[in-house]
């Protein structure tokens, strides 16, 4: 062999090593270092949707466990929690702090349709993964205009039509009353309902009200759709509102078949408030495990749940379906950051969060997977219809959807 090509050679295994070497290479975006991934979030802490500020205390406890395993590949997880009240221009003011001050490498799971519809163009602008925004709103689900918001759960407009289809296939001669909450969240459903009864829905629905988020008691619309002589209800309703439909409806003597989207359905956080006779023979559906379902409390799922709760959230309540969700969604984002490895970029977590295929996570429901593309920005289209027996919520039926 000559000196040349000795020469060409040493020159050949030295870009292969810097192209590997390259390769190999770290990549981070903001709050990111070989220690620590820094992330944050809003919660309703207060005001009258505190009810949900369980998700983000369950999710600071989940990843504390997480971070004294050692955290995820090596990083702890440094999530912070700020309370925006469920107040959209709040919301404006912490996630810029957040963002700016902060310097997160994502907003995680903050709660609220108003309040994240709020933040969405200047996380887009910004470039900063808005990444499984509580609740299936159809405008967690818009790639060609907001390519950086993506949410966790069902969407609002599936689920809605999936009680609508199970109305006229079981109740075809329903009449049909609707309620719900008079913003982005309450119109998704309703949209979503009314799509899902297709032509019949002029002629089932007999009397439709809507509330406002400030109203202090919504006693007045039960009494409007009461009087309407329909014999089924959708709710579209949150937090003390919803205790309020259920503990009025009752104590009127209405006994509609109720049919009430899954942000209403926590036994713990909203029936019982209301007492739990109040919802007896209430529909739902879900995607998840959760503590109300008696079916599944023996799960090695559930079980490592609850031995979860009782030594990282003994302040919390394990039972309440509020704080399982928290939990399930810290499942899902470790899965995401998991799966980063090393590159640690913006960009990579929305790609890897982007394309889930079939992704079997511990807090599913059995049956349901996760499955996102660069097109569908909503991770899980299946459902499980349940009925509340007084305690507690039974499955019954297929699971329905994708």
């Amino acid at each position: 062999m000559n000196t040349t090509t000795c020469n060409v050679l040493s020159l050949f295994f030295l870009w292969v090593m810097v192209v590997a070497s390259a390769s190999a290479e770290k990549r981070y975006g903001p709050g990111v270092s070989d220690t620590e991934i820094k992330i944050g979030q809003t919660m309703p802490y207060s005001g009258a949707l505190s009810a949900y500020g369980q998700i983000g205390l369950a999710q600071l406890a989940y990843f504390d466990m997480l971070n004294a395993k050692g955290g995820i590949n090596g990083r702890k997880i440094k999530l912070i929690s700020l309370d925006d009240g469920y107040l959209p221009p709040k919301s404006v003011e912490q996630v810029r702090k957040l963002v700016e001050q902060e310097q997160v490498l994502l907003i995680f799971n903050s709660v609220g349709t108003a309040t994240n519809i709020a933040v969405r163009k200047y996380l887009n602008g910004r470039k900063v993964p808005h990444l499984f925004t509580a609740g299936g709103d159809s405008a967690w689900g818009e790639p060609e205009r907001y390519p950086w918001t993506m949410g966790w759960g069902g969407r609002h407009q599936m689920e809605a039509r999936l009680y609508a289809q199970h109305i006229v296939a079981h109740r075809p001669n329903a009449r049909i009353a609707l309620l719900s909450i008079n913003d982005d969240f309450g119109r998704d459903y309703i949209k979503g309902f009314k799509e899902g009864l297709g032509t019949r829905a002029t002629q089932m629905i007999v009397a439709e009200q809507t509330y406002e988020f400030s109203d202090p008691t919504i006693h007045g619309q039960i009494v409007s759709l009461y009087a309407s002589g329909a014999d089924t209800l959708f709710a579209a309703v949150l937090g003390k509102h919803a205790s309020q439909a259920y503990r009025k409806i009752y104590d009127s003597g209405w006994r509609p078949q109720v049919y009430i989207s899954v942000a209403g359905a926590s036994p713990r956080g909203i029936i019982q408030p209301a007492g739990l006779e109040t919802a007896a023979g209430f529909i739902t559906g879900y995607y998840g495990k959760a503590p109300e379902f008696p079916s599944i409390r023996s799960d090695p799922a559930m079980q490592d749940y609850f031995a979860w709760a009782k030594k990282w959230f003994p302040q919390g309540d394990p039972e309440d379906g509020i704080v399982t969700y928290g939990y399930q969604v810290a499942q899902a984002l470790e899965y995401v950051l998991r799966t980063c490895g090393d590159n640690l970029s913006r960009e990579n977590v929305m790609h890897v969060a982007t394309h889930m295929h079939r992704v079997v996570l511990p807090m599913l429901y059995p049956g349901i997977t996760a499955t996102t593309s660069p097109n569908d920005y909503f991770p899980l289209e299946q459902f499980q219809l349940f009925r509340f027996d007084g305690r507690h919520w039974m499955p019954f039926r297929e699971i329905l959807g994708k």
